[in-house]
C-alpha cells in the first residue's frame, strides 16, 4: 500500500513550496513525476522502508528538481539522485531491488492544454498550476520503461576509488578520472578544460 503521504498531492506541494521558496508549475509538476515515478516503479515509501531502493535521474536544474528531491528523499549527497544536464523536463525511477525503472517526460502540449482548459484565467501560472494539479498524468507525461545500470562507482556509501590527478594534484574519487594521451591518470577538468579560470 502507497505511503500516506505520497497520495496528498497538495499536502505535497505545500511541503515543497516551503523548500524551494514558492509555488509554481515547475513545482506542481515535479510532485506529479515524483508520485507517477514511485508508483511505476514500486517505491511505496522512498522517505521511509524503500528510501535504499530508489535512485533517480533528474535531467534539468529546475523547480522540478527541488520537488522530486522533496517528495522522494533522494540527494546528490546520498548518491540516490543523479543529474544529467540535458535541459529536458525529464526524470527517471530505478527500483534497484527489482531492477524496474520508467523514465518520465513532460509533454509540452501541457502547456496549450492549460491555456484551453482554464482560458478565462488571465494569468498562465494559475492556469498551468491548476491544469498539472486536476488532469490524469497520461496529458501530462509521456512514460517510458527503461533500463538503467549502476556500475560500483554509482553506489551509495565510501568512495571505491581514489586517484590523485596527473596534472593539477587533486583528488578524483569513483572512476570519474581519465588517460590522457601521455598515459597519465587525470581529472575532467584537466582533461576537458574547466567552468572556472584563475585570478591570479
Amino acid at each position: 500500500m502507497q505511503a500516506e503521504y505520497l497520495a496528498d498531492i497538495d499536502g505535497l506541494i505545500d511541503e515543497c513550496g516551503k523548500l524551494h521558496g514558492h509555488v509554481c508549475p515547475g513545482q506542481v509538476l515535479g510532485v506529479r513525476i515524483a508520485v507517477l515515478g514511485c508508483q511505476l516503479a514500486g517505491i511505496e515509501d522512498p522517505r521511509g522502508l524503500d528510501r535504499k531502493k530508489l535512485f533517480v535521474w533528474v535531467e534539468i536544474d529546475r523547480c522540478v528538481t527541488d520537488a522530486i528531491m522533496a517528495v522522494t528523499g533522494v540527494r546528490l549527497g546520498k548518491r540516490s539522485l543523479k543529474f544529467l544536464d540535458y535541459g529536458k523536463v525529464a526524470a527517471t525511477f530505478l527500483n534497484y531491488s527489482s531492477r524496474c525503472a520508467f523514465r518520465i517526460v513532460a509533454k509540452d502540449e501541457s502547456r496549450d492544454l492549460a491555456d484551453a482548459l482554464f482560458p478565462k484565467l488571465e494569468d498562465k501560472k494559475d492556469r498551468q498550476m491548476l491544469t498539472y494539479r486536476r488532469v490524469e498524468a497520461s496529458q501530462l507525461f509521456k512514460v517510458e520503461s527503461v533500463r538503467v545500470d549502476l556500475d560500483e562507482f554509482e553506489m551509495p556509501g565510501r568512495p571505491r576509488k581514489r586517484i590523485i590527478c596527473g596534472l593539477c594534484g587533486e583528488g578524483v574519487n569513483d572512476g570519474r578520472d581519465l588517460v590522457d594521451a601521455l598515459n597519465q591518470r587525470v581529472c575532467r577538468a584537466c582533461a576537458f578544460g574547466s567552468y572556472y579560470s584563475f585570478t591570479g
